[in-house]
């Protein structure tokens, strides 16, 4: 089948990319391995999950969301959103369509790409001179390797996974990472009656949703720096020093690290009051685990009935893209350009939302592509 762009993925980074492209006249096919859109949010989000902007950077190109929506939106408000944008724009994915592979052939300057309907078997040829990995950066849960996993003897998951905490109460839990999806878990862990425990691996920011609402809001009239000192000082106030309950700031402030790096301050839901109150325990990192005892590397070691890893995700776009020759993605499945060019590959390659700014850099992937693909097509 011959295709002008071909957009791998239906979550929120293809179907911005479409729209793009659509509102472009640029015709596209998108497909999705899931049986629907945005299968992530669907499937593989716990049940109190939130956005952690507020809305207003929260939205997709061309559709802002409606005046009644809640300031910070729920999974089900969310879902809703993307379910009328799809919708909006006439985007209609190809479900149950997986990708095999997919390469550049130099003779005819097309993506040559195979790929397989998976409820009927079939197998597929596109062949499409653009295509986009909209993919994102969360195709497959990452585990660490620790030392003795194989022998725990209770239930070990990946973040994805989890839903709520009813079913752990009274329960020896330990969550693995504390980014914002480790320290949400802790805190519905906690909340739901389990023995809850979290290893911090890395210095984080701890801030308050309205504190970051706040310094998005200012750091476009005032300089990244001046903010960053202001959201650390104010952050500093509201919780005291939580290098004594073992977390640490990292030394570049939060809006410089997450443009520099894509690391995300995590957004507290309440987890910093549990921690001060001793509700939820700190460890540090893991050293070995024995039958259902862990070690830390600070010489503790506790028994648990169940680790939960929030330890992010990985892109499993490295298994079918064939671009290895041009060295444009790495083991990780994450394209190797630098920012702030991380959407543009080679030979009519696109990336879209690989950068780790949340749907503001899904956005601006989004435009990027549709612009450079109606410059040339």
């Amino acid at each position: 089948m011959e295709l002008v762009v071909l957009i791998v993925g239906a979550g929120p980074a293809g179907l911005a990319t479409a729209a793009c492209l659509s509102q472009r006249s640029i015709p596209y096919l998108i497909v999705e391995r899931e049986d629907c859109s945005a299968s992530l949010w669907r499937y593989r989000t716990y049940d109190r999950v939130k956005l952690h902007l507020s809305k207003e950077f929260s939205c997709l190109p061309y559709m802002p969301h409606e005046e009644d929506t809640p300031t910070y939106i729920p999974k089900a408000e969310f879902l809703k959103y993307l379910d009328c944008y799809r919708e909006h724009f006439g985007i209609k994915p190809r479900y149950c369509t997986c990708v095999v592979s997919a390469a550049y052939d130099e003779g005819t300057g097309r993506w040559v790409v195979a790929a397989r309907d998976t409820v009927e078997g079939t197998e597929i040829r596109y062949a499409a001179r653009f295509l986009v990995v909209a993919t994102g950066e969360n195709g497959a849960g990452r585990i660490p390797e620790i030392q003795g996993l194989e022998s725990f003897c209770g239930e070990a998951i990946h973040s994805s996974t989890y839903k709520s905490g009813k079913s752990y109460a009274g329960r020896r839990v330990l969550v693995v990472g504390a980014g914002n999806s480790g320290m949400e878990i802790a805190y519905d862990l906690a909340n739901h009656g389990a023995d809850t425990s979290i290893v911090v691996r890395s210095p984080v920011h701890i801030m308050p949703k309205e504190l970051i609402r706040l310094g998005m809001t200012f750091v476009q009239y005032m300089p990244v720096t001046i903010v960053d000192l202001f959201l650390v000082k104010l952050a500093d106030f509201i919780f005291g020093d939580l290098s004594n309950y073992g977390i640490v700031r990292p030394g570049v402030g939060p809006l410089q690290l997450k443009s520099k790096t894509g690391r995300s301050s995590v957004i507290d839901v309440g987890t910093a009051g549990l921690i001060k109150k001793g509700v939820v325990k700190v460890f540090k990192r893991i050293s070995k685990i024995t039958g259902n005892k862990v070690q830390f590397e600070c010489g503790k070691d506790c028994e648990f009935d169940a680790i939960v890893f929030a330890t992010g995700y990985k892109s499993s776009a490295n298994l079918w893209l064939k671009a290895d020759d041009k060295g444009m993605v790495n083991s990780d499945g994450r394209p190797n350009t630098c920012r702030p060019n991380i959407w543009k590959g080679e030979n009519g390659l696109y990336f879209s939302g690989f950068r780790r700014m949340g749907l503001a850099g899904i956005c601006m992937d989004a435009y990027n592509i549709a612009n450079e693909i109606v410059s040339v097509y």
